[in-house]
């Protein structure tokens, strides 16, 4: 018997085998392997979410803007012209006899894959003010369509491969022409 700080060792007793060494660290890398697999999977998903979120959110954006000013007009102009810049243009005279324009754009992102689409407020045939509206608009897969009743606007976002496609159909006030 020898006597260590720790206490009695026998020598009979042994170290752990090169076998018994090997599969502690073969088990300790398939447990640190799935605890960085899960991580990894935790941020992808945290990401597709917000994109999935800023999609909505466009789509979203974008629907209330043109109801807003459709629902506004007293006298109603569409042109939907895909060979055009011009997107949607609605015209409307206000009830003070103001004439007012709203033209929607659709220019290119600077990644050139999807589109912005911009609002043109003109007050008396004078631009009032230049917004964006939304971003990340598939062109191919937005669309505007007016049977003097109801406008039908179609609008799909894409973010980071997450889409989302909305179809708003707006029913002007009773008293539009």
């Amino acid at each position: 018997m020898i006597f260590g700080r720790l206490g009695v060792i026998q020598r009979d007793q042994r170290g752990l085998t090169l076998v018994e060494l090997l599969i502690a660290i073969f088990l300790a890398g398939v447990v640190t392997s799935g605890i960085t697999m899960t991580i990894f999977q935790v941020f992808d998903i945290n990401s597709r979410t917000s994109s999935h979120m800023t999609a909505i959110r466009q789509v979203q954006h974008a629907g209330k803007q043109v109801s807003q000013d459709l629902l506004q007009a007293q006298r109603i102009d569409i042109e939907d012209n895909p060979d055009t810049p011009e997107f949607l243009t609605l015209n409307w005279t206000d009830w003070d006899n103001s004439q007012h324009g709203i033209v929607y754009n659709l220019e290119d992102m600077p990644s050139g894959e999807f589109k912005i689409l911009w609002r043109e407020h003109y007050m008396n045939l004078s631009l009032n003010s230049t917004t964006i509206v939304a971003e990340y608009i598939d062109p191919a897969e937005t669309s505007c369509d007016w049977d003097n009743e109801i406008l039908t606007f179609t609008v799909t976002a894409n973010v980071g491969g997450q889409s989302e496609t909305r179809i708003y159909e707006i029913t002007p006030r009773p008293a539009s022409q």
